[in-house]
């Protein structure tokens, strides 16, 4: 009996040989230098932060190089797998215009190197699976579940590395007529890479974040195609499908560096040429005084789905990860403000080499940046389509006046130096909602009065400016020279200059005065500028609340 006997016990139903699919996913039609890259993600959960972040470098990768970047879905591990997972894949990276060139996606193939499921390319892994039990570096293994957690036990018991390697990987001396009698028998079997390595025995390989390493050889016999289902396992599915999809670089979290000496043994096995490997360094956050990893289990930052609940704009969170993938895109971009980040060339020996440090408080900063130079109508139409998902009540509101909206949402906006108060669009409705008679009237009103705090001066400076010195007509300095006049009428002083030289001649200054008519119309004691809050609002508004407060207290 031979090696090949064996294979074809295995596989009796697999007449194709390598050689076939090499010649069915011929080398891409690409220019020299052009990159193929991956997002390949397992659709074991939500959509994670950390994905997101590889899909970028990925995605600006391929840009960068007139290359290509695809999408696979890595979907061999069924025990794990969650409904609906690759729709928050394919959603997520839609909704940042992250859009791969090939894919599959409800059925439809787009890309010729397809199929992109790898739960459908079995066919294709038990060929090459074949081919590796016929040159004799893989072989069937009957171990139970039992027989390897005595075998770990053993090995822990005497401090041994823990593993199936060397003299401990028992079925891979069993002589092939045995094998094939435990075959015919229906015992249960799991294929194995046999290793030709040695675990003492250092090899050197260049990571392009990490730069050279020094690891060593992989000994063990790990498994490259389970029992249950006859699937391949990652280590093995994702070299197959590097191979024949022409992969140039595999953009991946650095604690698969510890699994580099199989993939690598397994390129080597095959004859293939590896592709490069970008080990990015973990996202990381502070944790009081400490730093750590961000954890899907404790951290709701983690998903995806938070930015888009919060209502952040898109490019804050990619701008946000491209500040973190390289260390110089913040300078690059000040430089190029209107240019897209994908145009931007990124070099894997910019990341940091340890973690990643991701901060939200910094993404605050680069949305209200980015949220405060939108127009009128940008910020309206993004508003609308995030209140549409997330806040039907305020998106009815919203579309009852159109022009009204936009005319709120541009106060202190289309600047020099525009207003920077709304960081995400879940924001805006807490801090504008007094500007909308709907939400000021059911609202639950605290007002923040100040220093003036008795209120029949408090109705006696409202009532006497709105009826005696408010025009909507004025402009901005003949409405503020207005005011001062009410301020000295009242016994305030007008100039702050006179009150801070003399402050007990006045009953305060005309800082007290403005916050009095500040906080009659908004309820806050700060607010955006009350000339163009009151310019907005209208008389028919400012004499209801005027009116109510006066006849309310």
């Amino acid at each position: 009996m031979t090696n090949k006997d064996l294979a074809n016990l295995i596989f009796p139903d697999i007449d194709k040989d390598i050689k076939y699919y090499e010649e069915k996913y011929k080398p891409r039609d690409l220019l020299e230098g052009a990159r193929v890259t991956r997002f390949a993600p397992s659709p074991t959960g939500y959509m994670h932060l950390g994905g997101f972040y590889q899909a970028i470098i990925d995605y600006v990768m391929a840009k960068n190089s007139n290359g290509l970047f695809y999408l696979r879905i890595e979907d061999t591990d069924t025990k794990r797998e969650v409904t609906d997972a690759v729709d928050l894949i394919v959603e997520s990276l839609k909704h940042y215009d992250i859009i791969p060139d090939e894919y599959e996606y409800n059925g439809k193939i787009n890309g010729e190197y397809g199929p992109y499921f790898q739960s459908e390319r079995k066919e294709i892994y038990h060929t090459f699976i074949k081919y590796l039990i016929e040159i004799g570096r893989a072989y069937p293994c009957f171990c139970t579940k039992e027989d390897l957690e005595e075998l770990r036990t053993h090995q822990e018991e005497r401090k041994f590395r823990t593993g199936y390697y060397g003299r401990y990987a028992k079925c891979r001396i069993l002589p092939i007529e045995k094998q094939m009698e435990l075959i015919k028998e229906g015992k249960e079997y799991v294929i194995r890479f046999k290793s030709e390595g040695n675990f003492d025995l250092k090899f050197k390989t260049d990571d392009l974040v990490k730069g050279t390493l020094e690891l060593s050889q992989n000994d063990e016999d790990f498994v490259i195609m389970k029992s249950s289902d006859k699937l391949p396992t990652y280590h093995f599915a994702h070299v197959v499908d590097d191979y024949l999809m022409h992969t140039t670089h595999v953009v991946r979290g650095e604690e698969w560096i510890s699994s580099l000496p199989k993939h690598l043994e397994l390129f080597k096995a095959f004859g293939f040429k590896a592709p490069k490997y970008v080990h990015t360094p973990l996202l990381v956050k502070k944790d009081g005084n400490s730093i750590r990893k961000i954890s899907k289990r404790k951290d709701p930052e983690a998903s995806m789905a938070y930015y888009k609940e919060y209502g952040y704009p898109k490019m804050a969170v990619i701008e946000a990860l491209m500040t973190i993938i390289n260390s110089n895109y913040e300078e690059w971009h000040s430089a190029n403000p209107d240019k897209k980040f994908d145009e931007f060339q990124y070099n894997p020996k910019k990341m940091s080499s340890s973690g990643a440090f991701f901060d939200l408080d910094k993404l605050d900063n680069i949305s209200r940046n980015i949220i405060s130079k939108m127009t009128k109508d940008e910020i309206y139409d993004n508003l609308l389509n995030w209140c549409k998902e997330y806040d039907e009540d305020f998106n009815h509101i919203l579309e009852n006046d159109i022009n009204y909206s936009k005319e709120v949402l541009n106060i202190e906006r289309e600047k020099k130096k525009p207003r920077k108060d709304f960081a995400h669009y879940s924001d805006i409705k807490n801090q504008i909602w007094y500007m909308f008679d709907e939400l000021y009237d059911s609202h639950d009103k605290n007002y923040e009065w100040q220093n003036i705090n008795d209120m029949n001066e408090i109705k006696d400076i409202v009532s006497t400016y709105f009826n005696s010195y408010y025009n909507e007509n004025d402009d901005q300095e003949t409405w503020f020279e207005k005011m001062k006049k009410l301020a000295d009428l009242k016994g305030y002083a007008s100039n702050m200059k006179d009150y801070k030289e003399n402050p007990s001649d006045y009953k305060g200054n005309i800082t007290d005065i403005a916050t009095v008519l500040r906080v009659a119309i908004t309820t806050y004691a700060q607010s955006p500028d009350l000339y163009e809050i009151l310019h907005v609002l209208g008389l028919e508004r400012i004499n209801k609340r005027i009116n109510n407060l006066i006849e309310g207290e």
